[in-house]
């Protein structure tokens, strides 16, 4: 069945399939605008747990997700596929033997011990930080493969250690972008624990790569004095949550921080979203959580006018979705900003998404 009878016989009001792909969609890759490749992976992780098992959860959640999106009324249209290959399996399973062998590496230095005095520990170290490169070539790969096949490619993590190698691939095709990175954490500690690819190094390797050339953060809340000597670089551009609320209680606009955000970044742009930027009540299970932070209404207007203002965005990381024992809330808010998300970038890119849905008063 070609796409076009697909879309003929799909009833968008109906709950979603949970046999077909995310948000219930009965798209395969090949009919699908947007591939969506999920990266179940948390091996550095320090404090709290889950965000491997951040895709499975937002996939769940996504076939209660209404799809008539009320600025996005047709996105289920263009298909969304979400990558399930023998890569996903393989990096599960290499997450939680390689998880399994960081945390006693964690704990020595959490008691003030000195890595290089423990040789077994030294060899794990580098077994780690070896398969986490060899995770980030595979991702990289992965990524370019699609794009080969003029796809739209994003990423669903998995810790925030995780997008390295969709920004390599982006950076093989883009030779000047910006990030736009909504956070509670600057993410720019060097090797952080030791780990190369720490969940909490991903801005500063990133800035490694030339073709970035101005990362943009925004809900900041949490940073070393090794973080802030870093973003002193004319590249990374620091709206801390602090700041962004001392000028709401004096009067600026939300929409005024918006544009003066947006005006940071260069034309090309890629989104990489904590779900810990947002309040901690959208995302309480996340492994790190930090007092403050910004709305789902605050983030998605935020994506929406970066869509608007004439710039380009090429492909988005949602990550640190972990689901909690007894609930799908986080699944739930992480599905929705996914889709959100998606819409954002699929508009942008020129694709038909339908007009905004406005209701009479």
């Amino acid at each position: 069945m070609n796409k076009q009878d697909i879309i003929n016989n799909f009833d968008p009001s109906q709950p979603g399939l949970a046999d077909e792909s995310i948000f219930g969609l009965p798209f395969s890759a090949a009919q699908s605008d947007i591939i969506i490749i999920p990266v179940p992976w948390e091996v550095t992780v320090s404090y709290g747990a889950g965000a491997s098992q951040g895709p499975q959860a937002i996939l769940d959640a996504s076939f209660q997700v209404d799809l008539h999106h009320q600025e996005f009324p047709e996105l289920w249209k263009l298909g969304m596929h979400l990558d399930l290959g023998e890569h996903y399996n393989t990096w599960m399973q290499q997450s939680a033997d390689h998880k399994a062998m960081a945390q006693p590496i964690i704990e020595a230095l959490e008691k003030g011990e000195a890595i290089h005095n423990h040789p077994l520990l030294q060899q794990d170290l580098a077994k780690i930080n070896a398969v986490c490169h060899t995770m980030k070539e595979t991702l990289r790969e992965r990524v370019q493969h699609w794009m080969q096949q003029g796809k739209k490619v994003v990423l669903l993590g998995g810790d925030h250690s995780t997008p390295l190698g969709y920004y390599e691939a982006m950076a093989s095709v883009h030779e000047n972008f910006g990030i736009l990175h909504l956070d509670a954490h600057m993410d720019m500690r060097i090797a952080y624990e030791g780990f190369t690819y720490s969940h909490a190094s991903i801005m500063y390797n990133a800035l490694q790569l030339p073709q970035i050339s101005k990362i943009v953060q925004v809900g900041i809340r949490d940073f070393c004095e090794q973080e802030v000597e870093v973003v002193q670089s004319d590249r990374v551009v620091v709206y801390t949550d602090r700041d962004l609320k001392h000028e709401t209680f004096e009067g600026t606009t939300w929409k005024k921080q918006c544009e003066n955000i947006i005006a940071q970044l260069p034309q090309k742009v890629l989104i990489s979203f904590d779900i810990d930027g947002m309040y901690p009540w959208y995302a309480p299970n996340t492994g790190t959580p930090v007092p403050g932070g910004f709305s789902f209404e605050e983030a998605t207007y935020l994506l929406s006018k970066l869509g608007e203002s004439g710039k380009e965005i090429i492909g988005f990381d949602l990550v640190e979705v972990a689901p909690g024992e007894n609930d799908d809330w986080d699944g739930n808010v992480g599905a929705r900003m996914l889709y959100h998300m998606c819409g954002v970038l699929a508009k942008n890119n020129g694709l038909n998404v339908g007009e905004v849905i406005n209701f009479k008063r």
